[in-house]
């Protein structure tokens, strides 16, 4: 099947302003882009979209995604921790609510329930529900000893050989990424950002058992210590890292080309606007937004500066950040990092391709066709994709998931 999309402008995800052209798909790849009109031969293809002057751009990755969060534009939970079988339900519908606004790969950071997200990743892959591509991931592991957290499972034991054996137990699950939590969380217990949870050993043991198991890790990490575990350890993606200081910025950049950034703006933004029942104290949660907004201003721009791949994700899915507004995090990064919007596409598309670790994110031959069609011109107004209206055609490996009313050629 080949498939000839024409009359677009095409962001090709790298960051270059958009062009004129067309592009041939063949299969689930991309064949080829064409900048001239003259190479155009519709008599290739076996159907011919025309998109009518609308913006062709790879489809956006979400680098930090929990869909065992469950609420989204579709649904609002008003209790965080859902029974077993409506979680695995609000999972599920997350996935497709995502793709529906333009998300064609996501990379998780981690879930409220064990099995949940493999068994998701196998049932997207084989066609059985619709979704992104999906990196899966497991419970965050917490350890023995912090608050709230109950003992003596795979999840929390404490000591190297317990870090050895909870690898082993995501690699047997079908797990891609595990997520370790390092630091607090100020948003849940004033201070504890600076906690660390971990020892050197253990972070030491986590690092070496998920290499020989060839699994990643992406960790929770607000203090330059948890920083510089995480790094120890060999994370591919570090979330937060709100409090670094200059030498944790040096340890970053050194390691720019091994590792991914995502500081998560976007619960910050949300806690920042809800405005809760009187029965809900949101007081913490908002102090702490504020405040690693304020910090990040300074740092996201100094490590991106520095060549440190910065992607958005943000945290999606509580009640006063839904699921399906997560484009929202490209305006962040616009309005509170500093970055252009072609910037802002770029780190949604290509980095988190490089991210996935996929032919993702680019338009460009022989790359997968995961492909969105926009009405506009989102870099020149990123807000665009904010509304799933402004998407017409949403691709997925050559398949639509969203398709445009296909018109004739005319010749």
């Amino acid at each position: 099947m080949r498939q000839l999309i024409r009359n677009i402008a095409i962001f090709d995800g790298t960051g270059s302003a958009p062009f004129p052209g067309a592009v041939m798909i063949e299969g689930d790849r991309i064949a080829e882009v064409l900048r001239d009109e003259a190479e155009i031969d519709a008599a290739q293809a076996d159907m011919v979209i025309d998109g009518q002057g609308a913006t062709l751009m790879p489809g956006m990755v979400d680098a930090h995604t929990h869909l065992t969060w469950g609420s989204s534009v579709e649904k609002i939970y008003h209790q965080f921790i859902l029974p077993p079988e409506e979680l695995k339900v609000a999972a599920w519908r997350n996935a497709r609510v995502l793709l529906d606004h333009g998300y064609t790969s996501l990379y998780s950071a981690g879930a409220l329930g064990d099995q949940i997200e493999p068994e998701l990743a196998r049932a997207i892959s084989a066609g059985e529900t619709p979704g992104p591509r999906l990196v899966p991931s497991t419970l965050e592991r917490s350890p023995e000893g912090e608050e709230g957290v109950e003992t003596g499972d795979v999840f929390n034991g404490r000591g190297p050989e317990a870090m050895r054996a909870f690898v082993a137990y995501c690699a047997a699950e079908g797990v891609k990424s595990l997520k370790l939590v390092i630091s607090g969380e100020d948003a849940l217990k004033p201070g504890s950002s600076q906690d660390i949870l971990y020892t050197d050993a253990e972070m030491i043991a986590a690092g070496e058992a998920a290499r020989e198991a060839g699994l990643w890790i992406a960790t929770h990490a607000y203090s330059p210590r948890a920083i510089n575990l995480a790094l120890e350890a060999g994370a591919r993606i570090l979330y937060h890292c709100s409090f670094a200081d200059d030498a944790a910025v040096d340890a970053m950049a050194a390691k720019k080309d091994a590792i991914f950034y995502a500081p998560g703006p976007g619960v910050s933004v949300a806690a920042l606007e809800a405005s809760p029942p009187p029965h809900i104290d949101m007081r913490s949660m908002k102090a702490s937004a504020a405040e690693r907004l304020e910090l990040e201003k300074t740092l996201v721009p100094k490590l991106k500066a520095r060549g440190v791949r910065v992607l958005p994700g943000g945290d999606y899915g509580f009640p006063f950040n839904p699921h399906g507004r997560n484009a929202r995090d490209l305006e962040h990064f616009v309005t509170y990092y500093g970055f252009t919007p072609a910037e802002a596409l770029h780190a949604a598309t290509m980095l988190g391709g490089e991210l996935m670790d996929q032919p993702l994110g680019q338009v460009k031959p022989g790359y997968l066709a995961d492909l969105l069609l926009v009405e506009g011109d989102p870099t020149t107004d990123v807000r665009l994709l904010q509304d799933a209206a402004n998407i017409k055609m949403i691709m997925l490996g050559g398949r639509m998931h969203k398709s445009p009313v296909p018109e004739p050629l005319t010749v």
